[in-house]
């Protein structure tokens, strides 16, 4: 039995016997139910935005030439860091003048304002990101917050007369699956 569809009844569907034939065929290599195969098949084509009635061979080589385009983007970046990104350079040579700095006998309380100087310094390192990388962290929190949502809003309180009350999550288990399926892509 499909766990999640336990309790639902079969529906007739009006198929050719050739049409079925191959249908369970194809069920028996999935390892799955005909109706948890139709399902999976039915996701597949609505969250990859694909229809049956097209062939993949136009959608494949708009996938290649944008896949090339980033990857063009991405060397460009490369290229470009190479060419004007000089702090790493300039940070290990000012690193290497600040130790050869002739010491000074300083007063103690220059000391103490010098040190507390120096630890803020180094709490705010400057960090920089690829923009493609930023982008893409961007999209990734924009889904998982939306996935998030999602959840947050199929959760119920439920009212217990004995005990404390508890929190209920009403998803099938097909959106549980749709929903971890997502979080881990991201």
């Amino acid at each position: 039995m499909d766990k999640g569809y336990e309790k639902e009844r079969f529906e007739k569907l009006g198929i050719k016997v050739s049409v079925a034939d191959r249908f369970r065929k194809f069920c028996k290599k999935m390892s799955k139910s005909q109706s948890m195969t139709l399902l999976l098949m039915i996701d597949f084509f609505e969250e990859n935005g694909i229809s049956p009635n097209e062939t993949l061979g136009p959608n494949m080589q708009t996938l290649e030439s944008e896949i090339k385009k980033r990857i063009n983007a991405v060397i460009a970046i490369i290229k470009d860091i190479e060419k004007h990104h000089d702090k790493p350079t300039t940070a290990m040579l000012q690193s290497l003048f600040m130790e050869f700095e002739p010491k000074q006998e300083k007063l103690i309380l220059e000391k103490e304002v010098k040190e507390k100087k120096v630890q803020t310094d180094k709490e705010f390192k400057e960090v920089t990101v690829p923009k493609i990388r930023y982008e893409r962290l961007e999209q990734n929190m924009k889904s998982v917050k939306k996935d998030f949502v999602y959840l947050l809003d199929k959760v119920k309180v439920v009212k217990s007369r004995f005990g404390k009350d508890y929190l209920k999550l009403e998803l099938t288990e097909g959106e549980l699956e749709k929903v971890r399926r997502n979080i881990s892509n991201s």
